[in-house]
């Protein structure tokens, strides 16, 4: 249910009425109704807009219930999407601890649209209303809006017409062709999701609107493509392909190519056009989300601060009570909390609780700067206009660049950072740096590095096909201080790819300094996918 569309509550859902409030608050109590979410709503935008002075979409927020959250878990959290039995299962795992007390639900999900969709559960009170909305509907809209990432990679205003035209497609797709089939290319191509995105900008910005009414045109120009690229493949007859060959065959399969379901979309040779679409379908779904999967310490500590902020001026302007007050830090404190190393139920680095440390240091840094901040950050130490400061960061920079340029020495004291290094080849860990003048740059390269895909996602490309012989697809990952990948997964997802291919697929692990093959792995076609 949405704001606009809706005037009354559902049964059973908490109501209250404006008359009964104290003067100047905007709700009393846990219970809420549609009129309390409008001028809550109207509340934060004044602040968001006029104060913090953001940057963002049109608002759309959404009231479901915690079943339709579930399911929105369940779905990466698309309003629209085709269906798949990997989505069922999900969303009987996450129930099933869910109803058992084993897990809790997010208050919110956020949709990186225009209009940007905020659903928020009916269970939540009016306190955590405000705070998800303050959270969603602001602080992560303007990220969205700003950062040059989701500038170069995202459709905003397409996003929501083509998945509904995505699932459309499948469905029809399941009509026609039937469930088996559609499914086993909608396995395929999941499972080579993650090795399904343009790693570097392109000339031109995915226009989604159009996706739709070009699928048609686009499927004649492959298949007079397609018919082009094998029919002049060379034969064994001809002899041993020279460097002229090889540079021809290169420059036609666009080769080295790290977009595998790209590649496959364009040049493989058993796939139907149906099957094409479906791959593309999967391929720009892995691309809306490309940005998040890079900015994930900023988008949260970029949504958390602005919800801070406006949660605290609400109080301080007596909209908000004092009890209201107190929930929302029980609720804050408990979402930026940092387990310590040596903690049973550490996990690692808490994105909210590193983006919104930083995020106020850097205000700290701006207003009240000391000597040592003035040494490290002289470009913005002492300016004053924190929040435009702020602002050009939300729009400029990733995880990886954010945390390199702006984790100060202030903040890994703060945070009691070490630097751990786990070397296979020695028996003990080694602490190599420290929160100290020796180790303050260490320990920050060391951080940002964790957030840099290159480090953290394989480097898998399409190196060579043997159109000469058998059409082997050729592979190659690079490894990166001699960490190979996981022998079962690897047999796997090369399964799928093969069987995507139509031919055999060879994927070779290569040692970047030594350039020897450390490995080699192998998967033949099993069946055909029509």
């Amino acid at each position: 249910m949405s704001l606009a569309d809706q005037k009354t509550a559902k049964p059973g859902m908490r109501t209250g009425t404006r008359r009964n409030l104290p003067e100047g608050l905007l709700f009393e109590g846990a219970d809420w109704d549609f009129d309390t979410i409008q001028r809550v709503f109207d509340a934060c935008e004044e602040i968001a807009i006029d104060e913090l002075g953001l940057d963002v979409y049109p608002n759309q927020v959404e009231v479901i219930t915690a079943e339709q959250m579930l399911d929105a878990y369940s779905s990466i959290g698309m309003p629209l999407f085709y269906k798949h039995w990997s989505f069922g299962k999900h969303f009987a795992s996450h129930e099933a601890s869910y109803r058992k007390g084993m897990r809790g639900l997010a208050y919110e999900i956020v949709i990186n649209s225009n209009p940007c969709i905020s659903y928020i559960m009916e269970e939540n009170t009016a306190t955590m209303q405000t705070l998800v909305i303050a959270h969603a509907a602001f602080g992560h809209n303007h990220f969205f809006k700003n950062n040059y990432l989701f500038k170069q990679w995202t459709d905003a205003d397409g996003i929501l017409d083509y998945l509904e035209f995505a699932k459309g497609f499948i469905s029809d797709c399941e009509e026609r062709y039937g469930h088996g089939p559609v499914e086993m290319v909608l396995d395929a191509a999941h499972a080579l999701m993650g090795q399904a995105v343009h790693r570097y900008p392109r000339k031109v910005r995915p226009d989604l609107r159009t996706e739709e009414k070009r699928e048609r045109e686009r499927r004649l120009h492959e298949e007079r493509m397609y018919n082009d690229l094998w029919r002049t493949v060379p034969t064994k007859d001809k002899g041993t392909p020279d460097d002229a060959d090889l540079l021809r065959r290169h420059a036609l399969l666009q080769l080295p190519q790290e977009n595998i379901l790209y590649f496959l979309e364009k040049t493989a040779p058993k796939l139907a056009p149906w099957q094409r679409e479906a791959l593309r379908i999967v391929r720009l779904i892995a691309q809306y989300f490309y940005p998040q999967g890079q900015t994930k310490v900023m988008n949260e500590g970029c949504a958390t601060y602005v919800h801070y902020k406006i949660m605290n001026r609400l109080h301080e302007t007596g909209r908000i009570s004092d009890g209201s007050m107190l929930e929302f830090l029980r609720s804050h404190t408990n979402v930026v909390y940092q387990p310590q190393f040596d903690e049973p139920h550490y996990g690692g680095v808490n994105p909210y609780a590193l983006g919104f440390a930083m995020m106020q240091d850097i205000e700290r840094i701006c207003e009240t700067p000391t000597d040592e901040d003035r040494e490290w950050f002289p470009d913005i130490a002492g300016k004053g206009d924190h929040m435009a400061v702020l602002r050009d960061i939300w729009a400029n920079y990733r995880d990886e660049s954010f945390i390199l340029q702006f984790l100060s020495p202030h903040l890994m004291r703060q945070l009691k950072m070490f630097h751990v290094v786990d070397d296979e080849d020695e028996p003990d860990l080694e602490v190599r740096a420290i929160h100290d003048e020796r180790g303050y740059r260490k320990l920050r390269r060391a951080m940002a590095r964790q957030y840099d895909i290159a480090h953290t996602d394989p480097d898998i490309q399409i190196v060579d096909v043997d159109l000469a012989g058998d059409r082997r697809l050729i592979l190659q990952h690079t490894m990166l201080n001699r960490v190979g990948l996981e022998e079962s997964d690897t047999r796997r997802t090369l399964q799928h790819l093969a069987d995507l291919w139509g031919y055999d697929v060879l994927m070779r692990e290569v040692d970047p300094e030594t350039e020897m093959v450390v490995k080699e792995h192998t998967a033949s076609a099993r069946r055909r996918l029509v």
